[in-house]
């Protein structure tokens, strides 16, 4: 389809802070500037310099970016824009204010409480929806690009203080046509939230991720992940042999209906597990909100914020009326 005209346009990126960092990528909190004063504040994932110049990193960085520019998705952190500068790639993202899992729990147990059980359930309701979305998108030409996110992990939820769950991070993902996969011959994703295909060496398909959900769901519930060891190879192997517990006898907060669905989501004879996403989604939907009604993201945001104190910048700066200053970040590969 011919374009009707093209629009030459420059952004220009002012890095503020390091958010976060990886093997082989950090992530930035940055400013894009445009005409006439707009400003938008955006989170920057950038490849380091060591992988950018091997051919499969680089080739996967770019294949990331355009499988995701067009997942857009309410539980999905949108990408808005892929580019090079000096030689340094980087992928602009929809910046989240908030926390992933990790840091959330962390919080609840520093602080000595317990997440209820239907915002636990909901939490992962709203995975499987953004999980759903991405197994069944297609292509423009309408041919299935069978995604398989691979990592879905506490690292890789975001919480936003205003209530919003989503999956982020399709480093690692599958997905036909867009990323180098040597699927079979290594391991890919974190040990302790892996499916058996993945910590067998086996192909992988949609049903993979809903294991990785069912133990989102079993470590929320628990306060701890049953599939972790003391090493990756530890957590690989109880992955594949553990026995899935009754979790009824772990918590006494997981009644009959509960421990079905986590048993169902953690089968490891694919036959048994849920075949989609989203009839993960129904059950889980169904069990919050049968009665009436049940959580929402406005309930997750204040319980949220309530754990954290409202003690992010934002939120103490507008809380005095104050204007937060920052120092810009000196460590950035280059000027964008």
């Amino acid at each position: 389809m011919a374009s009707l005209f093209t629009i030459h346009s420059e952004f220009r990126y002012d890095v503020i802070r390091k958010i976060s960092e990886g093997g082989m990528g950090i992530v930035y909190e940055a400013e894009q500037q445009g005409s006439r004063g707009f400003v938008k504040r955006v989170a920057m994932k950038v490849i380091r310099q060591s992988f950018a110049e091997q051919k499969m990193f680089l080739d996967n960085f770019i294949g990331e970016a355009k499988l995701v520019a067009d997942l857009i998705h309410t539980n999905i952190v949108q990408t808005y824009h892929l580019g090079e500068a000096r030689g340094v790639f980087f992928i602009a993202m929809e910046l989240i204010r908030g926390v992933n899992l990790e840091q959330f729990l962390h919080q609840l147990q520093d602080k000595k409480r317990q997440l209820p059980v239907e915002l636990c359930v909901f939490i992962v309701s709203r995975i499987a929806r953004g999980l759903a979305y991405a197994h069944t998108k297609t292509d423009r030409e309408g041919k299935p690009l069978g995604i398989v996110h691979r990592d879905v992990s506490f690292k890789n939820i975001m919480l936003a203080f205003e209530g919003d769950v989503k999956l982020t991070d399709f480093g690692i993902a599958k997905a036909r046509g867009l990323l180098t996969d040597n699927e079979g011959e290594v391991v890919a994703g974190k040990a302790e939230f892996m499916s058996p295909e993945q910590a067998n060496f086996q192909i992988t398909d949609k049903r993979s991720d809903i294991f990785s959900a069912g133990i989102v769901l079993a470590y929320l519930l628990l306060g701890h992940n049953v599939f972790k060891g003391e090493t990756q190879e530890e957590s690989r192997q109880r992955i594949l042999d553990l026995p899935i517990p009754d979790f009824r006898a772990m918590d006494a907060r997981i009644d009959e209906r509960l421990n079905d669905i986590l048993h169902r989501a953690l089968a490891r004879n694919l036959d048994n597990r849920y075949p989609t996403a989203d009839e993960m989604l129904y059950e889980l939907e169904h069990y919050i909100y049968h009665s009436g009604y049940g959580p929402t993201n406005e309930t997750i945001g204040r319980y949220l914020r309530d754990v954290f104190g409202q003690t992010t910048p934002q939120d103490r700066h507008d809380a005095k009326g104050q204007t937060m200053v920052v120092e810009r970040h000196d460590d950035f590969p280059c000027k964008l």
